[in-house]
């Protein structure tokens, strides 16, 4: 049937008797029976045949589609050309153009066709104005990708100019500014407000924005409701069936990812699949992510009992292959990362969703029901800063203890870092520093002579301007040092060119932290309130120096002083973390994988009994409004002593007219409280 209507087809092509309407409608037919080859064969048949029809332009355009998804992208850009030719105010062969060019590695042709669209739309109108911002933000996206930060944000800048209410471009916008150190990070202008920008925040940029927990529980509430949504499909029904097929001792459980591979979480969690005790737990990987074959990836694959690549699969397929393999405990090791699937954790694939490494926070959803953290990252008071259920292992961050660190040591002199002197280093990644971490770095500069900061690099620019931000600080630019990026053996092995890893707040090392420890190399933290905030002083309290874990910024400032100016108190941290590395709690990955098991336990009994958590979400759209109000910009939240007590207070005036409910958090106020 299929070879019958293209034979006719084409004949009728040769004949110019088929409409471009009967053409669509054929192409698609061909397209749905999974024969792209038959279609690129009529609409070239068509365009030889049917040269002066006046609709060329649009089959041209069809046709590249076609072809680019089939990888002939030297076939797509003639017909582009084709279609630009015959109509060159047919803008969405501009934007098509651009991204044919940018896959041939051509982006700076790339990014000239979406220019061509938004310099030919001077007059914003109608369908105009689709198209520039779709320009637009193609421009912003290709210019951040290759490192053109400044001119991407202003590419950007205009889209939200045009319409301030895109979330999407409001997210890179702020991540390009805390990426450049470009402070204020939130910076209003004549058509966008604060308010605007706060509203379109990332809930990861916001952890790095401040330090203020309540704001971004309600942040990824809102995230969670509007981004992600709540599927129409839903596995909840068969719950209960799962619950039937259980084997009584040994749970299924699901790790869901898109980063198990040379990637922070791939680095963690390399040796956790391998470890779980067979007879307690059945290991099932769920893998989302980009094609890979390095070590990491591969060892994962190995270790695990079922390996399931659900990146091509749509979010409802996916959903349904978990359901169907009888997972009875889904972890997700994303969160609102990127890759993530959400969606399929909406679906509720599995009885219990757990929210666990991959994200620094809650996730202020309704289907996600528990946090796996531990005493220090969430103490009993800040569980209300959270919608799941929080549950503790002994260290929430795991660690591969076979990591590769290259054997040849590094020396000084072949980093740029001066023989003398001490070394200050952080290795987080710039778009972490905000203007009240760099200020208590100066300060430390300026009172231990001699000393240097080494700095993972950022792009030329940002490195520019960090240096600038030292000199007007009364800091010799050249005490900032720049470390280029890496293989991670060869990074872990410069990791003892220095003296004393200075964090940042409020997100602080994750990773890069228990790097440093395992390395022998002392972190010093300023712990906050919020997850990101706090996880650094989890890892050093665990790697059994504590003391270095300061609560207030003036005692960060006096410790790293301190330590800067005595060489022996470093040298004693040192030697206790490398005698401590084989028998400290961070390091002890078999305690980690044990403790998991029991809280699985814990969770599945609960839930069987009927006593599963259900999130709190109560009132998060006026957290959410109150943490927008909030000045962060110029007051560190972390510092400020009345925190609860600002959130109280605008609680109080919010509810002027009794529309809050009551919550388990701070209100005891509300429409639906009797009050005596």
């Amino acid at each position: 049937m299929i070879a019958e209507l293209l034979t006719n087809a084409l004949q009728r092509s040769h004949e110019r008797t088929l409409t471009v309407m009967e053409l669509l409608n054929i192409a698609g037919q061909l397209q749905a029976a999974g024969e792209p080859s038959a279609v690129a064969m009529l609409y070239q048949a068509w365009i030889e045949h049917n040269g002066d029809n006046p609709v060329l332009y649009a089959v041209h355009f069809n046709h590249a589609v076609v072809l680019s998804n089939a990888g002939n992208l030297d076939g797509a850009k003639h017909a582009l050309t084709e279609a630009i030719r015959l109509n060159p105010d047919f803008y969405p062969a501009y934007i098509n153009f651009g991204h044919v060019l940018e896959r041939q590695g051509l982006n700076g042709d790339g990014v000239s066709q979406w220019y061509t669209v938004s310099n030919r739309l001077g007059v914003i109108n109608g369908e105009n104005v689709g198209y520039k911002q779709a320009a637009l933000k193609q421009i912003g996206r290709l210019l951040e990708k290759s490192n053109f930060d400044a001119h991407a944000e202003d590419a950007l800048r205009i889209s939200l100019e045009i319409n301030p209410n895109q979330s999407d471009v409001i997210q890179h916008w702020v991540s390009l500014r805390q990426r450049q150190c470009e402070w204020p990070v939130i910076k209003p202008w004549a058509n966008v407000t604060r308010k605007q920008l706060l509203d379109g925040i990332s809930t990861l940029s916001l952890d790095a924005y401040t330090d203020d927990p309540l704001f971004q529980l309600a942040n990824a509430y809102v995230y969670a409701r509007d981004d992600v949504g709540q599927p129409k499909a839903s596995f909840h029904a068969g719950h209960a069936g799962v619950i039937a097929r259980a084997d009584p001792v040994r749970r299924k459980i699901g790790y869901v990812s898109s980063d198990l591979r040379e990637h922070a979480v791939g680095f963690l969690t390399t040796e956790i699949y391998g470890l779980h005790d067979r007879s307690k737990v059945e290991v099932f990987v769920y893998y989302c992510g980009i094609a890979s074959k390095d070590a990491i990836h591969l060892k994962i694959k190995e270790s695990c009992d079922h390996w399931v690549d659900i990146t091509g699969m749509g979010d409802e397929a996916a959903a349904e292959k978990i359901a169907a393999d009888g997972i009875e405990i889904l972890i997700d090791l994303n969160g609102y990362t990127n890759g993530a699937r959400s969606k399929v954790f909406a679906m509720r694939p599995a009885p219990i969703n757990v929210n666990w490494l991959g994200y620094p926070g809650t996730l202020g959803s309704p289907y996600h029901h528990y946090i796996i953290a531990d005493d220090f990252i969430i103490p009993p008071e800040s569980e209300l800063y959270y919608s799941e259920k929080v549950v503790r292992i002994p260290c929430y961050q795991p660690n591969d203890r076979g990591r590769e660190v290259a054997p040849q040591p590094p020396r000084r002199q072949d980093h740029g870092l001066p023989e003398d002197g001490v070394i200050f280093c952080c290795f987080n990644g710039v778009h972490k520093i905000t203007t009240f971490t760099w200020s208590r770095w100066m300060a430390i500069l300026n009172q231990v002579p001699g000393s240097v900061l080494w700095l993972l690099e950022g792009i030329d620019t940002t490195n520019a301007r960090l240096k600038e931000l030292a000199k007007a600080a009364g800091v010799d630019p050249a005490r900032i040092i720049f470390a280029g990026k890496r293989a991670n053996p060869v990074h872990l092995a410069r990791y003892p060119l220095a003296d004393l890893f200075l964090d940042t707040t409020p997100y602080g090392a994750h990773t890069t932290c228990s790097d440093a420890l395992w390395m022998g190399v002392p972190v010093l933290t300023l712990a906050g309130r919020g997850f990101a905030s706090r996880v650094c002083g989890s890892l050093i309290t665990s790697a059994g120096i504590g003391e270095l874990v300061c609560t207030t910024p003036e005692e960060y400032v006096a410790r790293a002083v301190e330590l800067g100016l005595n060489k022996a108190k470093r040298d004693a941290l040192r030697a206790r973390l490398v005698a401590g590395r084989d028998t400290c709690v961070l390091f002890d990955t078999p305690l980690l994988v044990a403790s998991l098991e029991k809280v699985y336990a814990q969770m599945w009994d609960e839930y069987v009994q009927g006593k599963m958590p259900r999130p709190d979400l109560a009132n998060l759209d006026a957290y959410n409004d109150i943490g927008i109000e909030l000045d962060q910009d110029n007051v560190e939240l972390l510092a400020v002593p009345d925190y609860l007590d600002r959130y109280r207070d605008a609680l109080a005036k919010k509810d002027e007219f009794g529309y809050l409910r009551a919550d388990s958090r701070l209100w005891a106020g509300g429409s639906d409280t009797v009050k005596v």
